[in-house]
């Protein structure tokens, strides 16, 4: 059915990540993934959803180094472990305000979102509550999944079916898995695009976890921006929202690249890992 083409784990939610060729999964997602948010006083979680707010920290990289400390890289180069009181400071001139970073999450932390223009970015109900804020962006504001800083499931992966098929689409643009923040990247051996639509509902094998496929991803603007050596591309989400919108739930049809898992049993991942369905208990 496929293979693990890429494993990649993000310690600092909406930093830069880091490519990894084996993982623990846990029942809380791959070790070491998203385990600490910056916060500002506001109760605000950061999420480069927002850019206007938080893009800024796509320049920075988080990383996991082997003795377990989370290190952040800073746009300039320099290193710093994330528990180094001199990050908050480095980080709130980088964002133009108070911030700091925090494992832990806040009981009523908010998640801030900009609403695309192109249909199918938000929920139209969520579009027409959207308010202005004082950036000048229109967002819609919810909740990160309880008791962790996910937006929604535990472990996120992207097919390469889904990514050639964008590619055929928008020959222009550059669909590089990493602009989709996936965990897992599989390779689907030539498959249709968007092969994982059918797979929701289903248990799916990968190394030796087992996840369940919860629901569709819905996308934001966060692949439409400059990552790494990737350079910006608003095309990239209007392309998905003109040849991929699928209904969501009851939320309507959104554009959507990747599926949402949620973790049955635990195990190590390896790329190059088989994947496949398995029946239901």
């Amino acid at each position: 059915m496929g293979t693990v083409a890429a494993l990649y784990r993000y310690p600092v939610k909406s930093m830069l990540g880091e490519a990894v060729i084996a993982v623990a999964v846990t029942e809380s997602g791959l070790s070491g993934d998203r385990v600490y948010a910056v916060l500002d006083g506001t109760g605000a979680v950061g999420s480069a959803k927002h850019p206007r707010k938080w893009g800024e920290l796509l320049r920075c990289r988080s990383r996991l180094d082997d003795s377990g400390v989370v290190r952040v890289v800073l746009p300039d180069g320099t290193a710093l472990p994330v528990e180094e009181p001199d990050l908050d400071g480095e980080l709130s001139k980088l964002l133009g305000r108070q911030v700091f970073v925090s494992a832990v999450v806040p009981d009523h932390g908010r998640l801030e979102r900009a609403v695309p223009e192109y249909e199918g970015g938000v929920p139209e109900v969520v579009r027409e509550s959207a308010t202005v804020d004082v950036t000048g962006d229109s967002i819609t504001t919810g909740g990160v999944a309880p008791g962790t800083f996910f937006d929604f499931g535990r472990v996120h992966l992207v097919t390469t079916a889904a990514l050639d098929r964008m590619r055929t689409v928008y020959p222009a643009g550059d669909f590089d898995a990493r602009r989709f923040r996936p965990n897992l990247v599989v390779n689907t051996l030539g498959g249709p695009g968007f092969p994982e639509d059918a797979w929701v509902g289903s248990r799916l094998r990968v190394g030796e976890a087992l996840f369940r496929v919860l629901v569709p991803t819905p996308r934001c603007v966060i692949p439409t921006l400059g990552h790494d050596e990737l350079p910006p591309d608003p095309g990239i989400m209007r392309a998905v929202a003109r040849d991929h919108r699928i209904p969501v739930f009851d939320l309507g049809r959104l554009s959507c690249l990747g599926v949402y898992l949620d973790v049955l049993e635990a195990g190590t991942v390896r790329v190059g890992d088989p994947i496949a369905l398995e029946e239901a208990a």
